[in-house]
């Protein structure tokens, strides 16, 4: 049994006697609060996600069906330490207690049940399912959806474009939605304290219930804040155990090797043509069982360098089909040894010693403590290929796997250090193909440099930070000759424009709407036509091959093609008209959180009215993004703010965009989403006086 204590955000406070009691509590407490959306992803993770919202949900089951995602969380708890092992699988009994107790009865399991007309009994968690919800965290946020388009670009237009769709962009034009997060560090040379200060901001899809689980985790070994994976023990990637702090940002690194697989098949199942000629695979069959709907047939096919995570194309008497080797299948492991030693982390030190355990995604880690420590290192686990072999998907008929690598030794920081996935200083950690635009790396540099905070409540206007890295890009296609009226109405108001995106901003709606058309002409460009062919992946891709979504990414280097060169002052004028009557851009940039029932024909979406007007842009410092040419809804983003303080940890601060509660029902739903849009984030609280007792863990 566990105490159990709520501050007045409704945050769970969990204190036990020890580790293997205070993991069981987090996880029905977690299952409490959160029951629904970790049921949607174990699902998700055993690829039965059909089971249980029907059609909506065969695409993504598919895909987890083909890269095996449940077996490698089954295998990697196997494989993992036995101190480990027994703390996930204590989790899983707590989870297992929470739902069968509160968590099952989520108003959105009685919904679907209502509006399918029969009812879905839960199966009780099983011990390796935390790790399968951990698997699915970060199985997509690797940089193979990306080589994949990529490999549409080069079979459609042509290899030469490929660095023109490079999917991430030096120029400082928008990025793509599939990773990114601010943090920086200051030394204590440079803070009112004489302490380290961290923060930062990790960006994600706008997930209702939020991605992130503000928790704090209590016993006789540790006393963490920080923020957890919902369905997933400790705090893997945010924490402050009161000596020692950390947080992190993705690396943009190559993470994952792709391989284009010709296939052939045989009695047995297939074969895969490799560089020693044809060999067998492993064929799993299975059927997803779809609620309202027919069931579907699966192949998941394994080669000798990774799941067949593609469908597959037939091409004359052989298939093709795209191949992923994933370390942590590899392996047989998803790093969850790294969860334990960040609890018990006292120094920065042991922070980077305990993600020397860590696996994926590889992440850039900032680590502070008490002594005055800083450090910064990168942290995972990479195919060790040279810089272009991480262009495109290899050819599995003529290159072998390679040895992983791990990263590099941590380095001191003794002033100021930002990352933001731009392309790091360091050859040593160089480990990607292409990063992130360096413009929010850059601004947060200058804000640090020019406001000299020396305390966490002063970070605001970091955060806050609404220059748009698109329009320092584009605002120089902006065409100065004659114009009509209204087309030089808007030419004259986006040169006199400062470059914020502020919602109050008229200029800023004007340049959002003129972008967004351009996009859309550049898009229907009869340069680019062969690249709206299908691009036969499967579903599950076609937000990171959506056509429009990746003009808006490369928008600033299309235009600068030779291919539209000619053409881009007509199509910068044309798309001045459709600005004309462009309202204030917190009128259509509005929050978009996304709800598993919204896919759901027929269900209600319980985030339907947080759709409340937001500054920012998808390169700026306060990511909001949107799809420019689709949409100006911003369904990604920051999906929690943290500053740790290390001279004080009740000085630290942290927020989510909605709530500690995954019940809409509660008051805790959706009750951080003011404090969070107009960015005031709240005090951490650590004092249990001042905290309200809750149900126990462990009791019915």
């Amino acid at each position: 049994m566990a105490e159990v204590y709520r501050d007045a955000l409704g945050i769970p406070h969990i204190r036990a006697t020890d580790v293997g009691d205070l993991a069981e509590a987090q996880g029905e407490v977690t299952a409490r609060d959160r029951g629904w959306q970790i049921e949607v992803d174990r699902l998700r993770a055993a690829g039965r996600l059909s089971e249980l919202i029907g059609e909506a949900g065969v695409a993504w089951d598919a895909f987890a069906r083909r890269a095996r995602l449940d077996d490698t969380a089954r295998r990697a708890l196997k494989g993992t330490d036995a101190e480990t092992r027994a703390f996930v699988a204590r989790y899983a009994a707590g989870v297992r207690r929470g739902m069968a107790d509160v968590g099952a009865g989520a108003t959105e399991f009685g919904a679907l049940d209502m509006l399918f007309g029969d009812a879905r009994p839960l199966e009780p968690w099983e011990d390796h399912d935390p790790l399968g919800v951990l698997h699915v965290a970060h199985a997509l946020f690797s940089t193979f959806p990306v080589m994949l388009w990529r490999e549409h670009v080069a079979a459609t237009l042509g290899d030469a474009w490929v660095d023109a769709f490079a999917g991430y962009g030096d120029g400082g034009d928008e990025t793509l939605p599939t990773s990114g997060s601010n943090a920086w560090a200051l030394h204590g040379s440079r803070t009112a304290s004489g302490m380290p200060l961290l923060a930062g901001d990790p960006h994600r899809i706008f997930e209702l219930p939020g991605v992130y689980q503000q928790v704090r985790l209590a016993c006789d070994e540790f006393d963490v804040v920080g923020l957890a994976f919902p369905g997933v023990p400790g705090a893997p990637h945010f924490g402050h155990s009161g000596d020692a702090a950390w947080g992190v940002t993705n690396a943009m690194a190559h993470s994952v090797d792709v391989f284009r697989e010709r296939l052939r098949r045989v009695r047995a199942g297939y074969e895969a043509l490799g560089p020693d000629g044809w060999r067998g695979v492993d064929v799993e069959r299975s059927v997803i069982r779809v609620r309202g709907g027919d069931p579907v047939e699966i192949e998941a096919i394994e080669t000798e360098r990774g799941m067949v995570v593609t469908q597959l194309r037939a091409d004359g008497d052989e298939f093709i089909g795209w191949s992923v080797r994933m370390p942590a299948r590899t392996n047989a492991d998803l790093g969850a040894g790294a969860l334990l030693g960040l609890l018990r982390a006292r120094s920065a030190s042991d922070v980077m010693a305990a993600f020397g355990r860590w696996v994926d995604p590889v992440n850039r880690v900032l680590a502070a403590d008490r002594s005055g420590t800083v450090l910064a290192a990168t942290v995972g686990v990479t195919p060790d290929r040279p810089r272009p072999e991480r262009r495109l998907p290899l050819r599995a008929e003529s290159v072998e796997p390679v040895p992983d690598r791990t990263g590099a030794r941590p380095l001191e920081v003794t002033d100021v250090e930002v990352d933001a996935n731009e392309r790091p200083r360091h050859a040593a950690i160089d480990l990607g193909w292409a990063y992130s635009s360096p413009h929010r790396a850059d601004r947060i540099a200058l804000l640090l440099e020019e406001l000299r905070p020396g305390s966490v409540d002063e970070f605001a206007p970091v955060w806050g930070d609404t220059v748009s890295g698109s329009a320092t890009a584009l605002l120089p296609f902006v065409p100065r000759g004659a114009l009509p009226p209204p087309a030089t109405a808007v030419r004259d108001a986006l040169l006199e424009w400062d470059g914020r995106m502020d919602a109050a901003s008229v200029a800023g709606g004007m340049f959002a709407a003129w972008r967004a058309a351009l996009v859309r002409r550049v898009a229907a460009h009869p340069a680019l036509a062969a690249l709206h062919a299908p691009h036969g992946f499967g579903a599950v891709f076609d937000p990171w091959l959506g056509v429009t979504g990746q003009v808006a990414a490369a928008l600033a280097r299309l235009l600068a093609h030779p291919a539209l060169r000619d053409d881009v002052d007509a199509l910068a004028a044309a798309a001045l008209d459709d600005a004309a009557d462009a309202a204030e851009w917190g009128a259509t940039h509005r929050l978009l959180p996304v709800h598993v029932l919204g896919d759901v024909p027929g269900a209600t979406d319980p985030g339907a009215h947080l759709d409340v007007p937001l500054s920012g842009d998808g390169d700026a410092v306060r990511c909001t993004g949107s799809t420019p040419g689709l949409t100006d809804r911003s369904w990604r983003g920051s999906v929690a703010r943290w500053a740790w303080d290390l001279a004080d940890r009740e000085n630290s601060l942290w927020s989510v965009p909605f709530g500690a509660a995954g019940d809409p029902a509660s008051p805790h739903f959706a009750d951080q989403l003011a404090g969070w849009s107009e960015v005031r984030p709240a005090r951490v609280a650590t004092d249990w006086a001042r905290l309200r007792p809750d149900a126990p863990t462990g009791t019915s």
